[in-house]
């Protein structure tokens, strides 16, 4: 490789890395070296703490529970990871999917509402929808039983996976699958649960990238992929994926579940 050639080389990877490292943690624990300050854990217990009061005004026993990890404002997104949060006894408690620090892989976690919090999030803000009686009673019994949700979890994770494909599943549709594996009758697998998913009207989000934030992205990074994607829509840089927003917006659509509910 001449020298021309070798800078030109390094000049193009150089600008491949810098677009990946500006595409955002969509979902999950993005594993960053940040360090832990007082402040942090204070306002992280903080929100917590307003969140359950708040959640114990609603009489519910299950909830869709987000937070704002990230900044996704440029794609028109608001919050970047959901879970499901439910009334075991006196305590509220969260399950939901988590990237395993940028790898390819995941798993779900049971946590308190306090550790669901204290991710370093973009924001301290928490948004709530509450489903309706009839969804919460077919819910709570799967989040407490780790084998019923079991058949909704895929390991293998791309943090931009596609709604109607099984090889990848990011946090949000886990969520998603999981809802719809308790309302859908029948439903033991994931691709039942998203043919379900379509019945009802789910529509999943559209966002844009461009060509080199595609190849940036799955260079760089080992939590993205997109070969799950249609050629058309991929080739095209409309990349369709699960974001809370989307879920929330269909949640009241549909009389699944309320107006969504923020608390500070």
């Amino acid at each position: 490789m001449n020298t021309i050639t070798s800078r030109t080389f390094m000049k193009a990877a150089a600008l491949v890395l810098g677009v990946a490292l500006s595409l955002p943690a969509w979902a999950g624990r993005p594993c960053e070296a940040t360090p832990i300050t007082v402040a942090s854990i204070t306002q992280g217990l903080t929100l917590a703490e307003h969140t359950v009061q708040r959640l114990d005004t609603t009489g519910a026993s299950v909830v869709a529970i987000a937070r704002i990890g990230q900044d996704l404002s440029r794609y028109g997104v608001r919050y970047s990871h959901m879970g499901w949060a439910y009334k075991d006894g006196d305590t509220w408690r969260v399950l939901h999917k988590l990237n395993q620090c940028g790898t390819d892989r995941s798993a779900v976690y049971r946590q308190g509402i306090g550790d669901f919090f204290l991710d370093a999030p973009h924001e301290y803000l928490a948004g709530i929808v509450v489903p309706s009686p009839e969804v919460q009673a077919r819910l709570l019994p799967r989040l407490k039983d780790a084998a019923l949700t079991a058949p909704m979890h895929t390991r293998r994770y791309s943090m931009l996976s596609y709604p109607w494909a099984h090889r990848y599943q990011q946090s949000n549709q886990w969520a998603l699958e999981v809802l719809a594996s308790a309302m859908g009758e029948g439903i033991t697998d994931r691709d039942a649960a998203q043919r379900w998913l379509k019945q009802v009207g789910y529509q999943p989000a559209e966002i844009h990238l461009s060509a080199l934030q595609r190849l940036g992205g799955r260079m760089t990074r080992a939590n993205i992929s997109f070969d799950d994607h249609p050629p058309e829509l991929r080739f095209t840089g409309r990349i369709r994926t699960v974001t809370v927003d989307s879920v929330f917006a269909w949640l009241q659509r549909s009389g699944i579940g309320g107006e969504t509910l923020t608390i500070r």
